[in-house]
């Protein structure tokens, strides 16, 4: 057993850039598993995040999170984390954040001491909590006519321009939820700017964390 230990190669730490075509990266020498995030140095001193996707023989296939512009063939690739990783804390709070979590609102890295994985893990349906207790959205005439109950799932479909995100703003900001977290996933960078503005109004921004994806 222990001639077997001393006969086991040495975990490789990084590994280099071997191939890139189009958006798919290759890196030899680093084995990890997939779904790691790995962090790729340019020779420029730049550090580019990409996701392992594939697995080739000896070599790891990679999807950079921003495009493949100003990598090279031997770059560094190093592991940042074995999966998605979701900062969680307080310290969310009031902050506008984009989908890896870096600040859009010219602000600090937010400070949360917990990270969480993105693939949380499944709940059995039988062990799932009946809804049975009223949420207060703060309008009343979703809370009168259209009733929704803590846990429920709802959608809000309707056309451009006929206010849903002014609606989703009064709920974000009247809501008797202790915490509001709000994803803008895929809008229009100036719509971004007008709702957080009008979000983070008076009380609403201690209690509401924004995480933002412009298309």
């Amino acid at each position: 057993e222990i001639a077997g230990q001393l006969n086991k190669p040495p975990k490789v730490s990084f590994g280099t850039v071997s191939k890139i075509i189009g958006l798919t990266i290759e890196a030899k020498g680093l084995m990890v598993s997939l779904g790691t995030i790995c962090i790729i140095e340019t020779r420029a001193a730049r550090e580019v995040e990409a996701q392992v996707v594939g697995l080739k023989e000896d070599a790891i296939l990679l999807m950079s999170f921003e495009g493949t512009q100003g990598l090279e063939s031997g770059a560094i690739v190093r592991q940042k984390n074995q999966s998605d990783m979701a900062l969680v804390g307080n310290q969310a709070l009031g902050r506008v954040l984009d989908a890896r979590g870096e600040p859009l609102d010219g602000l600090e890295y937010p400070a949360c001491a917990l990270s969480v994985p993105l693939a949380g893990p499944t709940v059995n349906p039988m062990s799932r909590d009946a809804i049975d207790e009223v949420l207060d959205v703060g309008v009343r005439a979703i809370n009168s006519l259209l009733t929704i109950g803590c846990g429920q799932r709802i959608g809000l479909i309707a056309g451009s321009g006929v206010g849903k995100s002014v609606l989703l703003g009064m709920m974000t900001r009247f809501s008797a939820a202790d915490i509001v977290v709000v994803g803008m996933i895929g809008e229009r960078g100036r719509e971004v700017g007008d709702f957080t503005k009008t979000v983070f109004e008076g009380e609403s921004k201690s209690r509401t964390a924004i995480v933002a994806v412009p298309a």
